[in-house]
């Protein structure tokens, strides 16, 4: 525990445990709501969005450990959330500011947490968490409001990991729904494009609503749908095109999904896929996904494009791979990390499809490699031909 963090007055916050299921204990205090929450323990490196970062469904299943030191500084509002609530199963920061400063601000970052009954932790070394973790992988953990530590360690080993686990019909909606807002600008708030030239149906895996509202600007009404959609249903609706949404989990539970997506391509409908929905891609053409050992979280990743050699700095928020090698021969990589080389982004040659592993939209940046969404435009307005 790290008392010099604390303000005046934050002593009378309960002590809390961040266990793993090595056996490593971390002690701090609770900045959320009571209880305990047992996930896999990631980190990110993203130095802002902490507000993005917890309501993005590809989270859920994890407690996000952030590792800028100073989180909650600017506390929460209304208008920067990615989606109908908090989906991160936890939250591990070093120092949570008791001020918050922002002239948006309409609730200090505990007080939403509490609110939304998240569990979560300050006042530790998130600077050895994360060295616990680049070395020895992402693992089950637990946060327990208390000083239960023996009950914190059972509980983190007893998490059986993300292998395997299908979340994305966990998080996804329940009901088809329209979506025609735009993206936001200050002092307007969320824009009204006209949304009469494409209509998109998108699988809602997990999205982020700001993939909804990039797309909304540039002429497309959408169709959100729960992810496990017939496509024959989606046929029905006579999409000009579809979008396999970001989202939480193993990709290959989600049979579902890989199905649906093979009807598409066989109709030769453009599709366009991110994160999770690249990895679904992957798997409905025949190729591999691998857990990654430490996956890729945060907003300065850099990807190549592999056939300009421009470098792109992207956002990132995934735990598994497309195996490159697996990829059949109607496949060509488009992106890849500079980091580690993983597949980052491929297309089809034969019919208009292709997807990124990143987050394009990058809510809240960068904003890099956004062309991703003009180039799906393109190809439901016929201009782009493949091979």
């Amino acid at each position: 525990m790290l008392p010099q963090l604390f303000p005046e007055g934050t002593h009378r916050s309960s002590p809390a445990i961040l266990a793993l299921a090595d056996g490593t204990v971390f002690r701090g205090i609770s900045i959320g709501a009571p209880g305990h929450t047992v996930a896999e323990v990631v980190f990110n490196t993203s130095m802002t969005g902490y507000q993005e970062i917890l309501t993005d469904p590809s989270y859920n299943g994890q407690l996000v450990t952030l590792t800028y030191p100073h989180i909650g500084n600017t506390g929460v509002n209304e208008e920067d959330v990615e989606a109908r609530k908090v989906f991160a199963s936890g939250l591990i920061v070093r120092d949570c500011p008791a001020r918050v400063s922002n002239f948006r601000s309409t609730s200090s970052l505990p007080d939403y947490l509490k609110a939304q009954g998240i569990v979560a932790i300050a006042g530790i070394d998130t600077r050895k968490l994360t060295r616990i973790l680049r070395e020895k992988g992402a693992q089950g953990g637990c946060i327990l409001v208390g000083d239960d530590t023996d009950r914190a360690i059972e509980l983190a080993r007893a998490f059986p990991g993300m292998s395997g686990q299908d979340l994305a019909k966990v998080v996804s909606i329940e009901k088809s729904t329209e979506w025609t807002a735009g993206t936001w600008e200050l002092g307007e708030g969320f824009s009204k494009p006209d949304t009469s030239k494409f209509h998109v149906v998108a699988y809602d895996f997990g999205v982020k609503q700001n993939i909804l509202r990039l797309l909304a600007d540039r002429g497309c009404r959408i169709t959100l749908v729960p992810a496990q959609t017939p496509p024959e249903d989606v046929l029905k609706l006579n999409p000009d095109g579809l979008f396999l949404a970001n989202g939480p989990g193993d990709p290959e539970p989600c049979d579902y999904a890989i199905k649906a997506t093979r009807v598409f391509l066989e109709r030769k409908l453009p599709v366009f896929g991110i994160c999770l929905g690249h990895q679904i891609l992957g798997l409905a053409v025949g190729g591999k996904t691998l857990k990654m050992k430490t996956g890729h979280h945060g907003a300065n990743h850099p990807v190549q494009d592999v056939q300009n050699k421009r470098v792109y700095i992207t956002s990132q928020n995934h735990g598994f791979e497309v195996d490159a090698a697996s990829l059949p021969a109607n496949t060509r990589v488009t992106h890849v990390s500079l980091f580690d080389g993983t597949l980052q982004g491929f297309e089809l040659t034969d019919r208009p499809a292709f997807c990124f592993q990143g987050h394009p939209e990058a809510s809240p940046g960068p904003h890099d490699i956004i062309v991703l969404f003009d180039k799906f435009i393109s190809q439901m307005a016929g201009q782009v031909k493949t091979a």
